[in-house]
């Protein structure tokens, strides 16, 4: 498995290019905790800082981890930010999922990156969903500015401008990317009714169409291949077949047909096809040892948002699929960031969201964390919500009643705590989140409002020359970058109609040809004895053969007897 190298420059803290251990907390190096300050320590020796008040105190010792951790920010209690209460997450509990949530413009983007850049900097591979092409910065350092080191300053953050190694792909190569493809097959009908939002009655009967293309041979590799199997079964020749299958009307295969339809006529054609990725390149490391993060990028079909949150629901399906049990790890194997999460459940039918829920709760095991990006916690599922152990929410806006219901809802998602939790999520400023995570047993740690650190890698898009330059340079490029069309379902049954109208063409000129040799054997005799019976039957034909015949046989009879006429 190849490499990628690193866009842009720069070690990361943590990472240990030699090779050597690594997975140690970015703040490990100068202000390592004390274990015994979960046990109720002394208030100095929680950080080795000065006291902190109590209410703090609590606080910051149920974050006192002893194992590597990854640094989120510093706490805030009564309007002060403590830089000696750190506020972290056990690496290894990066694989029991999470939720960033927030207001738009409060800072989710950021947070997301922040993680992400501490994740890969311990060697864990990490997957990126740019919805609205900003996260590409991540590829190189940070720029230094007054903002940054007065925010690294308030949280006692050692900021270092780092760039992180980067793959960049694109759904279907729409976009600056690697061509990111998946086959009809393997996306499955589940996940391809969500696409093409048919109903759960649709959803059962394009089943039943993918069971039959799956019986005949018929290899579904792109839409054309799918549309030219809906086409024959609505056919006069594939009725018959139709009925085979059971349950599938000629009338909800039309309506299958026109939604293929529609959406091929969008553009949407060049996301399935071949070659297919393969999700174990989001697995892999860079050579320097950290993991490589995979940005996929989408501001160019960010106006089709069913389609790339459910392409991002099928790599998550395709990996459970390949990766083996492997229970609880050290550090996970991937941590997977799902923007915009709503989308993904907006209008699912029953079966997708049993789809979804079953692969988070299952996931897990293979060592995959999957952190969902949304505005409020009410946008995800329950079933979902509930697998879902480490929060960071960002602030909330309660401006209408609505908005206030859903402030409600969500600060009943929370362990009870110190704060005022209405009060304080709708008070939070930009880069400040309330956060509670999975201790390194398992169990909550207290709720805790938090000013976040500083990326220190580039918070915004890198330019557009780059990022071209970062795809094209890429090992992966020349894999993915051309689709292939082999011989499948459309071509098999093209040439299968080709084959049956040129049969029905032979038989039909056969039969012509027969009639045409059957009416000309009629027509010539029958002109043959008209022509002869119209002469012989004519009355001149009548009185010259009786004026011929006398005038023969007067001849004849002169001479055979021997007399001349006088």
């Amino acid at each position: 498995m190849s490499d990628s190298e690193p866009m842009a420059g720069g070690q990361a803290q943590g990472a240990d290019p030699s090779g050597g251990e690594r997975g140690v907390s970015l703040t490990q190096e100068t202000e390592p905790a004390e274990p015994e300050a979960a046990e109720g320590a002394h208030p100095e020796t929680v950080t080795g800082g000065p006291a902190l008040p109590a209410g703090a105190l609590e606080i910051a010792a149920g974050y006192a981890f002893t194992g590597p951790a990854l640094d989120l920010g510093a706490l805030l209690w009564d309007g002060q930010c403590h830089p000696d209460a750190q506020i972290r997450i056990p690496l290894p509990m990066l694989n029991r999922h999470g939720l960033v949530a927030g207001a738009t413009g409060t800072g989710k983007t950021k947070t997301l990156q922040l993680i992400a850049e501490q994740l890969a900097a311990q060697g864990v591979p990490v997957f990126l969903a740019d919805i609205k092409g900003d996260v590409s910065g991540i590829s190189a350092p940070g720029e230094d500015g007054e903002k940054v080191r007065e925010r690294a300053g308030q949280v006692g953050q050692e900021w270092r401008a780092t760039g992180f190694p980067c793959e960049f792909y694109a759904l279907g190569g729409i976009g600056t990317g690697i061509p990111l493809r998946a086959s009809v097959t393997s996306f499955g009908p589940v996940l391809l009714s969500k696409v093409l939002q048919l109903n759960q009655t649709q959803e059962q009967s394009l089943g039943l169409i993918f069971h039959y293309a799956d019986q005949k041979g018929l290899e579904l590799y792109d839409l054309k291949d799918l549309r030219a199997v809906v086409t024959f079964l609505t056919s006069d020749e594939g009725k018959p077949e139709l009925k085979t299958i059971g349950g599938l009307s000629s009338v909800t295969a039309g309506v299958i047909l026109r939604a293929l339809t529609a959406f091929e006529a969008q553009g949407m054609g060049d996301f399935f096809g071949e070659p297919e990725f393969d999700t174990s390149e989001l697995l892999r490391t860079a050579s320097d040892g950290r993991g490589l993060v995979s940005v996929l990028e989408l501001p160019a079909v960010q106006d089709k948002p069913q389609l790339f949150s459910t392409f991002l629901m099928w790599l998550l399906a395709d990996l459970f699929q390949r990766l083996p049990e492997v229970g609880d790890v050290e550090q996970p194997k991937l941590v997977f960031f799902f923007d915009e999460a709503h989308l993904l459940f907006n209008g699912a039918s029953k079966a997708f969201l049993e789809a979804i829920t079953q692969t988070v709760r299952l996931i897990r095991s293979k060592g995959v964390g999957i952190f969902f990006v949304t505005q409020t916690p009410k946008d995800v599922p329950a079933d979902v919500l509930g697998q879902l152990g480490n929060r960071v929410q960002h602030a909330l806006r309660a401006f209408t009643p609505e908005d206030q219901k859903a402030l409600k809802a969500t600060v009943k998602t929370f362990p009870n705590s110190g704060y005022d939790l209405e009060e304080t999520l709708t008070s939070l400023g930009t880069g400040e989140a309330v956060i509670t995570v999975l201790s390194e047993k398992g169990a909550p740690t207290p709720v805790a409002a938090t000013r976040l650190r500083a990326p220190e890698s580039l918070m915004g898009p890198v330019e557009a020359g780059a990022l071209d330059a970062a795809v094209k340079g890429s090992l992966l490029y020349s894999r993915y970058a051309d689709a292939v069309d082999r011989e499948s379902a459309f071509e098999k049954l093209t040439a299968r109609e080709a084959e049956t109208a040129a049969r029905k063409q032979a038989e039909a000129d056969a039969v012509a040809a027969e009639k045409e040799a059957r009416a000309a054997a009629r027509a010539k005799p029958a002109r043959d004895d008209s022509v002869v019976d119209q002469v012989v039957g004519s009355g001149i034909f009548k009185s010259l053969a009786r004026s011929m015949g006398t005038q023969l046989g007067r001849e004849i009879s002169r001479s055979i007897f021997g007399t001349r006429r006088r």
